[in-house]
């Protein structure tokens, strides 16, 4: 069986205390939202993979946020053989909502946590959303409090 690492991040930004999830299309026959991420490649750390990932197919520029990181492991296919396939999910806010895709991509969204839910595909994604959500809540209640 084949392995496979990737990493990327589930990219986020804030307007007017609103947060937004950044989805992209991939160039599949179905539908197919999810987050930007790419194989490791030699001598690169997972969070280098994610910063290089999200730059090549946004042009976004982010910040890793401290503290998150979450993987989602699946199987698939790939000429004849099985691969194990893991992910390394980290969280990054981005400054603006400018996106300039890459040629893997032929749409992308800004969706709020409910509509990003709905959007995605797979429930492994699904999951991964939800503790960034949760993540960001708790983040924000932490900080609320150290000023009160």
């Amino acid at each position: 069986m084949k392995h496979e690492k990737s990493a990327g991040a589930i990219v986020f930004r804030k307007d007017k205390n609103v947060v937004y999830y950044l989805l992209l299309d991939y160039k599949r026959k179905i539908e197919y939202l999810n987050f930007p991420r790419g194989n490791i490649e030699e001598g690169e750390s997972e969070k280098e993979t994610a910063l290089r990932e999200i730059k090549e197919e946004t042009g976004l520029d982010v910040q890793l946020i401290e503290g998150f990181r979450e993987t989602m492991h699946w199987f698939y296919r790939k000429e004849g053989d099985t691969v194990s396939k893991n992910v390394i999910l980290f969280l990054a806010e981005a400054k603006t909502d400018k996106v300039k895709l890459s040629e893997e991509h032929v749409g992308y969204e800004w969706l709020t946590f409910e509509k990003a839910i709905d959007k995605l595909n797979f429930d492994n994604s699904k999951e991964a959303l939800r503790k960034a959500q949760d993540f960001l809540s708790n983040l924000e209640k932490r900080s609320l409090k150290r000023w009160a």
